[in-house]
């Protein structure tokens, strides 16, 4: 079987870092993106199996690489699971209707997230 890929969207690097540390432990192919002009040309380039978006990202926000992607027939299937400090219901309600199917707020269990990642692959 084909190793899945998760593209890792953050402009933190340590986030990115350790979610990619855990992933790689469940055997799980990681690519880094840290700005959203960057996820959107990995994810069109890579067509990963699933994408982890902050939505505070610099160059193009989070919601819009979410709605570029999910309203794209090429790219509408990969799930995309919103991982943010953004807490408040409009924002949470926002990520639904860009296409996210999760939205994890930070702080979080890396454990929970490796856990939901799994569960979309």
């Amino acid at each position: 079987m084909d190793k899945k890929r998760v593209l890792i969207v953050d402009d933190e690097q340590d986030i990115v870092e350790s979610i990619k540390f855990n992933l790689e432990l469940e055997d799980i192919e990681c690519l880094e993106a840290y700005d959203g002009e960057e996820a959107l040309s990995k994810a069109k380039k890579e067509k990963p199996d699933l994408i982890v978006l902050d939505i505070m990202l610099p160059k193009i926000n989070g919601y819009k690489v979410a709605r570029l992607l999910s309203f794209d027939a090429a790219y509408k299937d990969i799930p995309i699971i919103m991982l943010t400090a953004r807490t408040q219901e409009k924002d949470i309600m926002l990520g639904e209707e860009t296409g996210a199917k999760e939205y994890v707020t930070k702080p979080f269990s890396m454990d929970a997230l490796v856990a939901l990642i799994k569960k979309y692959l």
